[in-house]
């Protein structure tokens, strides 16, 4: 007799303090085993509409006005300390929905924490100004005050990080918000958000909606009642976005594409750098917005380099990414998947030379996943599609440079500049390079560093704004000026004063 398949789990939107149920679902697919595991509720206008007006009634509710800007850093400490206690619950249930590697989601849940932490403290640090006016009978001050309604809109790859890069300092800044996660991934944000209810925050400060972009996504970007939209995603989603809140002159933070450059010179530690190469590429399975994703090696070097980063590639074993031995676990969806092996054929077309992988693994044992092999392509050049576009996936485009005018000029040579790398041991040339390449982030010598207190966004066409640091902070806030007239008599009311 044939078992039974498992009962799929159920999420529920949180929508005023409670878990809403829903009437209609859509299934959650496990990128390791390609089918379903969870039912995620299908929103629509309605739903949308009901969390929008929850976080409307909770932005002037005095339950959420009316705390002390310590108040509310005391409940975001609360629940990073919430986050803490199930960060591998949380971890496992994001690696079941999106296929990324256990180690490293358990490694951001529990560094998500120290997010709402630094913000929390930030909370009571939000301050105006009295202005040195040049009117002597006027007391003139400012107000920084919170803006409203936030949708905060993050992709699948790594939601619940991305969620908290907007969710810490939005909260801190005393809006409210309406989260949309990918409906490719949104369990672990539906866990995630139970724990606001749980720290304390009054209803309807923390809400959520789930489903299809043009049901759900689009609905809420332009709902009047929402004031701000930051988004983490593709490049054709944020200008979709942008579009629509520019109808509506609502105030956006963009974080979209990126086809950065790491940048690898002859006088560099080589081993180091290869390495460095690999991490850029093959971690998340090269899903991620910052993937070093054109490597750009000194001619002089490039065979060796290419040597060491080849040999590294070839030992990242794929499999199961709850299993501690996986280095390279699947694509998050099939159509993203069949996405990237078309980006490979495209490659072969254009004249690369592919020298490792280019197709899906060969091992029976991973067909029923979305894998693509760890793919390596040599004889590159910056105007193939391959160097322009983003694959999101484990491909790697090696390009030879000359010098260092040469490799800068390639590595600015794109219409996006989220972040780049540079390998050297010359310090003067690590300081050119930090002034000459047009991206928000500049790793030296690293790759794939970030923090709550370091600021990040994108030049060129990677986007709008910062996230992080106390830059982040000032994104969610307005300033109000107050003229007082200490005179005690109007002057002619006919001339400005």
């Amino acid at each position: 007799m044939t078992p039974s398949p498992p009962a799929l789990e159920r999420f529920g939107n949180l929508v005023n303090g409670r878990r809403e149920t829903a009437a209609a679902f859509f299934e959650s697919f496990d990128p390791f085993l390609g089918r379903p595991w969870a039912l995620v509720p299908r929103c629509g206008e309605r739903e949308v509409d009901a969390a929008v007006t929850a976080a409307r009634r909770a932005f002037v509710s005095p339950a959420w006005s009316g705390l002390t800007p310590s108040a509310r850093g005391q409940l975001l400490v609360k629940v990073a300390d919430l986050i803490e206690r199930h960060a591998e619950r949380l971890a496992r249930i994001e690696t079941r929905d999106n296929g990324k590697l256990l180690a490293e989601m358990s490694v951001q849940l529990r560094y998500i924490p120290q997010w709402f932490r630094y913000f929390g403290g930030l909370a009571d640090k939000i301050e105006g100004a009295v202005l040195p006016i040049d009117k002597p009978s006027m007391f003139t001050f400012t107000r920084r005050e919170p803006i409203g309604v936030v949708a905060a809109i993050v992709p699948w790859n790594s939601p619940l990080l991305l969620l908290t890069w907007k969710l810490a300092p939005l909260l801190a800044a005393g809006n409210t918000a309406v989260i949309k996660p990918s409906e490719h991934a949104s369990c672990s944000t539906l866990a995630f958000l139970e724990l606001f209810a749980e720290a304390g925050f009054p209803p309807g400060v923390v809400n959520s909606v789930t489903g299809l972009p043009a049901e759900a996504g689009e609905p809420l970007v332009r709902h009047p009642g929402v004031a701000k939209i930051a988004f983490t995603g593709g490049e054709a989603g944020g200008l979709s976005v942008y579009r629509a809140a520019a109808e509506q002159l609502k105030t956006v933070t963009l974080e979209l594409g990126g086809k950065s450059a790491n940048i690898i010179f002859a006088d560099a530690n080589l081993p180091n750098a290869a390495r460095g190469a690999i991490s850029g590429i093959l971690a998340a399975s090269g899903q991620t917005c910052i993937a070093g994703s054109r490597l750009l090696i000194e001619r002089r070097v490039h065979d060796e380099v290419i040597d060491q980063v080849l040999a590294l590639a070839r030992a990242a074993t794929l499999g199961n990414p709850l299993s501690g031995d996986t280095k390279v676990g699947p694509i998050a969806t099939l159509a993203h998947r069949n996405r990237v092996l078309e980006f490979i054929r495209l490659a072969r077309d254009e004249g690369a030379e592919c020298v490792l992988g280019g197709g899906p693994p060969k091992d029976s044992t991973l067909a029923e996943g979305w894998f693509v092999e760890p793919t390596i392509f040599t004889r590159v050049t910056n105007s193939m599609r391959i160097a322009r576009e983003e694959v999101f996936g484990p491909v790697l485009s090696i390009i030879p440079f000359d010098d260092e005018a040469d490799a800068f000029a390639i590595a600015n040579d794109s219409p996006y500049g989220l972040a780049a790398g540079l390998w050297s041991s010359d310090m003067s040339r690590v300081f050119r390079g930090a002034a000459a390449l047009q991206a928000g982030t500049i790793w030296v010598n690293t790759y794939r560093a970030v923090s709550y207190m370091a600021p990040f966004g994108g030049y060129k066409r990677s986007g709008i704004g910062r996230e992080n640091g106390r830059e982040a902070i000032d994104a969610y806030l307005q300033t109000k000026t107050v003229w007082i007239d200490t005179s005690g008599t109007v002057a002619d009311p006919f001339v400005v004063r």
